[in-house]
């Protein structure tokens, strides 16, 4: 096994490459990856088997056992996402600002490559595939480091992704894959060779690896989700959209921890509501006002700050909008918030003043996901503001740099005034 310095150089060398190899020779790697999961898939399995069985032994609680699964769903899902991915066009090269600064004196702003990148990422084998196509449609070398519980299957499945780069002729240390915590620790240290940290997890894993590392943190935290029941709210959505948004799957940072409803509905649509998810098997806790409509255990100040990532719900009567929007703004992890209501007024506001990347008017929590919004997949759904913000798929694995292109010019030219400033706007695209 190679020391983690050499394996952020061996990044670092590969990115160079990666970072100027053309979209036809990308996409290549990235279809050559479908390929091989399809063809490897009974190895894959066998090794996901193991882990679930270690993870079982473990007592892991059902819900991130459901999420380790790698079976022939989530191997047809992984590859229409990669397929996907594929037909998308190139992130990279594009000019976003043309000017000429002064006769023959062009400059241009052009999308690349961020260059080196660490993820750290829970026990989902699927992530690792998502994560190393962005990265490798991109142009962006990637350090993996998934959860324990899917060594095995992200062992095979990293060397799928290398294959997969070989096979198109780029570097298989583009894509690596770290399996200890002595590693991760290591990899915070090489600030001069990693680029980006992209850890997922809890807002204190995510500080702790803000704390530990001079590398620039793009924090993706937890999934603290509301969905607010509007006083205006139709009863048939209020309940439809609670159900899905909470137990379409519990185990994932979009689905619904929170449940809020105005009180003047709370009498007539709180029932349904309730028995909809108690039927789905949900652990209702709710403040006193829910206690007194449905039968519910209580709820504790610790309940609105907590993502359960299981059946389990806590549910409040609150009495106004303003007062959904300052719970969720206090209490949510500014991820995918929704409003349930039929007044157009309300839904504008709510959507203008909830602080959350993802603000969603009669639609599910469900929803923020970049395969859904067309992003071919996501490395994570990004809680902070800078640079990327909710799912986040190729376009924030992208920067740019300045291009000048001129023949000979100098800037005592510009100061004694043997050239002047024209500042034109060109409706052009670099050509280099």
């Amino acid at each position: 096994m190679k020391d983690l310095h050499e394996i952020a150089l061996h990044s670092r060398n590969s990115y160079y490459d990666l970072s100027v190899a053309s979209l036809q020779l990308r996409n290549q790697a990235i279809l050559c990856l479908a390929d091989l999961l399809r063809d490897r898939f009974p190895e894959i399995r066998s090794a996901n088997l193991e882990d679930y069985a270690a993870a079982e032994a473990d007592h892991l609680s059902s819900p991130l056992l459901h999420r380790l699964v790698f079976d022939e769903k989530k191997l047809e899902q992984t590859v229409e996402g990669l397929n996907s991915l594929a037909a998308l066009p190139d992130p990279l090269g594009k000019t976003t600002y043309a000017e000429e600064i002064t006769g023959g004196l062009s400059l241009y702003r052009v999308v690349c490559p961020i260059g080196v990148i660490g993820v750290i990422f829970e026990s989902r084998p699927d992530a690792l595939i998502q994560i190393a196509s962005l990265c490798i449609k991109s142009g962006n070398s990637v350090i993996l480091k998934g959860g324990r519980e899917a060594i095995h299957t992200n062992q095979v499945l990293c060397e799928c992704v290398q294959n997969a780069l070989e096979m198109a002729g780029l570097s298989p240390e583009s894509a690596q894959l770290l399996e200890t915590r002595e590693d991760v620790s290591a990899m915070l240290k090489e600030d001069t060779l990693i680029d980006l940290i992209i850890p997922r997890g809890s807002r204190q894993f995510v500080q702790y690896i803000m704390d530990n590392s001079r590398i620039p943190v793009l924090g993706h935290s937890d999934g603290i989700c509301h969905v607010y029941i509007d006083e205006y709210a139709d009863p048939a959505l209020a309940v439809k959209l609670s159900l899905d948004s909470k137990t379409q799957n519990v185990s994932v940072c979009n689905a619904a921890e929170t449940i809020l409803i105005h009180e003047k509905a709370s009498a007539s649509l709180l029932p349904g509501i309730c028995d909809a998810l108690a039927k789905a098997g949900v652990e209702i806790r709710g403040d006193e006002s829910v206690q007194k409509i449905h039968s519910c255990k209580p709820a504790e100040e610790t309940d609105w700050s907590t993502e359960y990532l299981d059946y389990i719900v806590s549910v409040k009567v609150v009495s106004s909008l303003q007062e959904a929007v300052s719970h969720i703004n206090r209490y949510g992890s500014h991820h995918t918030d929704c409003i349930v209501t039929e007044n157009a007024r309300n839904a504008a506001e709510f959507m203008n003043r909830v602080d959350s990347a993802g603000v969603y008017w009669n639609a599910s929590t469900r929803f923020a996901d970049g395969f859904v919004y067309g992003f071919g997949a996501e490395v994570g759904i990004a809680t902070g503001k800078i640079h990327a913000r909710g799912p986040m798929g190729l376009e924030g694995l992208t920067t740019y740099k300045y291009k000048l292109i001129g023949s000979g010019h100098t800037l005592s030219e510009m100061k004694d005034g043997t050239r002047s400033y024209t500042h034109i706007s060109l409706h052009q695209d670099c050509p280099y």
